[in-house]
């Protein structure tokens, strides 16, 4: 979408994971865990390689991934009306071995004022405690990797 992007949300939280593993865990989609929806991505995590999420009782939804900036962010669009729903991923190391994960959500196109509402209520109220989730997750596998070298 060529036109000037709206930034709806923003979430960041702090996990203990390093940024490479951080980087590497969740940009493998076989990680991504949030049940019904399923995910799948068709070629290398790369910018223009395209996926699809899956939901019972609904025709797959699909996106691609843009602005794919090898460990440090990505973009994953997803097509609507007139418009594209645009969640960016961000991952900044911290000095303490930390990792900032941030998450922006927003839309871009003709008819990006038309949906700004709509995705407010779809992602703001679940932003915040699904990153805090994520968080968790990938500091797990982090703790869980460590713990077997």
């Amino acid at each position: 979408m060529a036109s000037e992007t709206i930034w709806l949300l923003e979430h960041a939280e702090v996990t203990t994971a390093a940024a490479g593993f951080a980087w590497g865990y969740w940009t493998d989609v076989t990680n991504w865990d949030d049940p019904p929806a399923q995910f799948h991505l068709n070629g290398p995590f790369a910018s223009d390689s395209r996926g699809t999420t899956s939901l019972p009782d609904r025709e797959p939804i699909p996106w691609r991934l843009r602005d794919v900036r090898a460990g440090s962010s990505y973009t994953i669009e997803t097509e609507l009306d007139g418009a594209a729903l645009l969640c960016q991923w961000l991952f900044e190391a911290l000095p303490d071995g930390r990792t900032n994960l941030r998450q922006r959500i927003g839309v871009a196109g003709p008819k990006a004022e038309q949906h700004a509402e709509s995705i407010r209520q779809g992602f703001g109220p679940t932003l915040p405690a699904g990153m805090k989730r994520i968080a968790a997750v990938l500091a797990e596998a982090d703790a869980a990797r460590e713990g077997a070298d």
